[in-house]
């Protein structure tokens, strides 16, 4: 994801109801083939989780630049017809999801520029935490910006650079911005790729015969047929060409925070990610949750989809049944009608609704990945309930958010988050529930592959759990960036 600048930094990023924290951003790049488009849209279809407010696609066919960006899913915008003029032998794509505002065309990714030495386009995942302090620097050097996306700082630190080549301009810039990030950049000689220096963000190359390709997880690799061949290290830069791929590592080498949340939520369970099946790092977060925190029950439901692996898991360490006692309607799309305030109360069945067969009389745990807000958790347990439950323990695999992400996440403040107002008594009181209880950050370790977390160096990012930032917050910290830019509506291409 690439957040969009904000006026206060710690105002809600999200007036979204629901409990989930939101999706990031994807990103995808590919050299060396002819169908570079085609496979670039593949790519994105595999990463829609990550974003499902907009998409994106550049390619380079050797002598001109073709783009196509649009609001909207990823088989919205990339039918064949569209597919077809992005020719060429590279293209990045990016699929969005932003922090805040409105989502409008201007600030859709992949940008592209016009510089002294060729084209440029870059599509980010993360989020720079310094990104209004460099604005401010850049506009006094009569930089003007043309969205309210952090990435464009980035298009503007390379064109006021003093070095020549796009890659010396590039290092040059990621050595003056702070915070999480993957990048994919397009241009007129090949594809660079970076990750900031702890890795917090996910990406990695893979191999489709003689072409190269880089992805947010590997799953995009899977969708086309591709070999992974390794994660992109923290801190590293790797520039693919017609000649191969050359790596440059610009910065010390540090202890990675790589982001916990991707094994928790985030990525999709087909993926791998530093070396681990994120689906088999659910099943283990939901053994060790059932280890940490048993309940006598008759049935252990999972909230569909993202509770369905560590349900797993909690079921086979407790030894005890799992059922689908909630269903999941997957057809309500991003332009469903809202309710009126007379069926406001219905909202949730929308998405969910109760397999009375299984609840019905049973003493049931309900197993979800994270509590954000409350707001959906409280209407499913009451769900539950009407439908017959004798009693509704739940489960969460993750430690309690209590502290706001601003790496790449989109969560809300302090005051809206759950957890940072209501100890677990609380919440339990408030959810409607007969227990409650998280893992414990130790526990998500364990599940994850580290024996625990080591205060002295601990190996994730998990901020939002613990408020421990492994980055530095400085336009939160000055607290006085100036309002975003007021942008013209502009219809969809």
């Amino acid at each position: 994801m690439s957040s969009e600048l904000t006026t206060n930094p710690f105002e809600s990023f999200s007036d979204d109801d629901g409990d989930h924290l939101k999706e990031e951003c994807g990103v995808f790049g590919i050299i060396g083939d002819i169908d570079a488009a085609a496979h670039t849209g593949l790519g994105l279809h595999a990463l829609q989780h990550r974003g499902q407010e907009a998409a994106g696609i550049v390619s380079f066919d050797g002598t001109q630049f073709h783009s196509h960006r649009g609001l909207g899913h990823v088989s919205e915008n990339f039918k064949s017809e569209v597919v077809e003029r992005l020719t060429g032998s590279m293209a990045i794509g990016h699929t969005r999801y932003s922090t805040t505002g409105g989502t409008i065309l201007r600030n859709v990714q992949p940008f592209f520029h016009e510089f002294e030495f060729g084209g440029f386009a870059i599509a980010h995942n993360g989020n720079l935490t310094n990104a209004m302090t460099l604005r401010r620097e850049l506009q006094k050097r009569g930089c003007l910006f043309q969205s309210t996306s952090d990435t464009e700082v980035v298009s503007h630190l390379i064109a006021v650079s003093v070095h020549g080549s796009v890659e010396e301009r590039l290092i040059g810039a990621l050595r003056q911005i702070e915070g999480a990030y993957s990048f994919v950049c397009l241009t007129n000689n090949g594809i660079i790729g970076a990750r900031d220096p702890l890795g917090v963000r996910p990406l990695v190359l893979g191999k489709l015969d003689k072409a190269y390709i880089l992805a947010s997880e590997t799953c995009a690799l899977d969708i086309i047929g591709a070999e992974f061949v390794r994660d992109i290290e923290p801190g590293e830069v790797v520039i693919l060409t017609d000649q191969g791929i050359r790596s440059v590592k610009p910065f010390p080498k540090q202890n990675p925070r790589f982001c916990v949340f991707e094994y928790i939520y985030f990525a999709r369970p087909d993926s791998n990610m530093e070396g681990h099946n994120v689906y088999e790092v659910r099943k283990a977060i939901g053994a060790q949750l059932a280890i940490e925190s048993p309940v006598d029950c008759d049935v252990v439901v999972p909230v569909p989809d993202s509770g369905v692996p560590a349900a797993l898991g909690f079921a086979a360490q407790a030894g005890k049944p799992f059922e689908l006692g909630i269903i999941r309607n997957h057809y309500v799309g991003r332009t469903f009608i809202q309710p009126t305030d007379k069926t406001r109360h219905l909202g949730v069945k929308r998405k969910h609704n109760p397999n009375k067969g299984v609840l019905d009389g049973k003493r049931v745990v309900l197993v979800d990945d994270s509590i954000v807000r409350g707001t959906t958790s409280t209407k499913i347990v009451d769900m539950v309930r009407q439908a017959g439950a004798k009693e509704v323990h739940m489960r969460i695999s993750s430690p309690p958010t209590a502290h706001p992400c601003f790496f790449g996440i989109d969560t809300p403040s302090y005051d809206k988050l759950l957890a940072a107002q209501h100890d677990l008594a609380g919440m339990a009181k408030l959810l409607g529930v007969d227990s409650l209880a998280f893992i414990s950050v130790d526990g998500l370790y364990k599940a994850a592959g580290e024996a625990n977390r080591n205060a002295e160096r601990p190996q994730f990012c998990d901020a939002c759990f613990t408020g421990d930032y492994p980055l530095p917050l400085t336009d939160q910290k000055a607290g006085s960036a100036p309002k975003q830019l007021s942008l013209l509506k502009e219809e969809v291409a």
